[in-house]
């Protein structure tokens, strides 16, 4: 399934997405986003607080799932409801900090369906407890831990076997590929793997 957000967009990207997720949701304005692209979304769900007169007039009243609550971000809201082996989401990077941090939290507190964010350079996405990506050689991999977690690698450059990461004290960004193949294995569910968008279909087979 494809999530839209209403942040940062390249309608490629977009368009990518959809002939891999078909499905399009919008959380609250990416409605808008969807829209104006010529693309209406299945559902739009959220707190339903910035989605224009527009959009709400445009599409039918079920297709709206209003969630009333404040605790959590439209892209947690949105995420933690949807029913699919995976999701490929954009439009939550980009403009303002908090939201694209937020965004990283819900890759973390939400851990399924499992996820992939789109932004302007790379793809992000919560590292499982084992996983094989088959990348060119030369490829930039970036760790980077949203709490304490160890593990172990095989095809990179600079492996991570016996490091102990987390905010603050270790992480592992520029790394890159060495093999046909970089093996990843977590001991928690608490790293984010970071790649080059132009990968997001070796990443969804490995994922998905």
């Amino acid at each position: 399934m494809t999530l839209l957000g209403g942040g940062d967009l390249n309608p490629a990207d977009l368009a990518e997405s959809l002939s891999l997720a078909p499905k399009l949701v919008a959380a609250d304005s990416g409605a808008d986003a969807a829209l104006s692209l010529g693309y209406r979304p299945c559902a739009v769900v959220g707190d339903l607080d910035s989605i224009s007169d527009h959009a709400r007039v445009s599409l039918p009243d079920g297709a709206f799932i209003h969630v009333a609550e404040q605790e959590s971000t439209d892209f947690h809201k949105a995420l933690s409801r949807i029913d699919a082996p995976g999701v490929l989401a954009l439009g939550f990077t980009g403009g303002r900090n908090d939201h694209e941090l937020a965004a990283w939290h819900t890759l973390m507190a939400q851990r399924a369906p499992r996820a992939i964010v789109l932004g302007g350079a790379d793809l992000v996405f919560l590292c499982p407890a084992e996983m094989t990506l088959r990348l060119p050689i030369g490829t930039r991999v970036s760790l980077f831990p949203m709490a304490p977690v160890s593990g172990t690698s095989q095809g990179l450059e600079w492996p991570i076997d016996g490091l102990d990461f987390a905010p603050g004290r270790r992480i592992g960004t520029s790394n890159r590929s060495v093999a046909a193949s970089v093996r990843l294995t977590m001991d928690a569910a608490a790293m984010l793997v970071i790649l080059p968008k132009a990968h997001l279909r070796i990443v969804s087979a490995a994922l998905f």
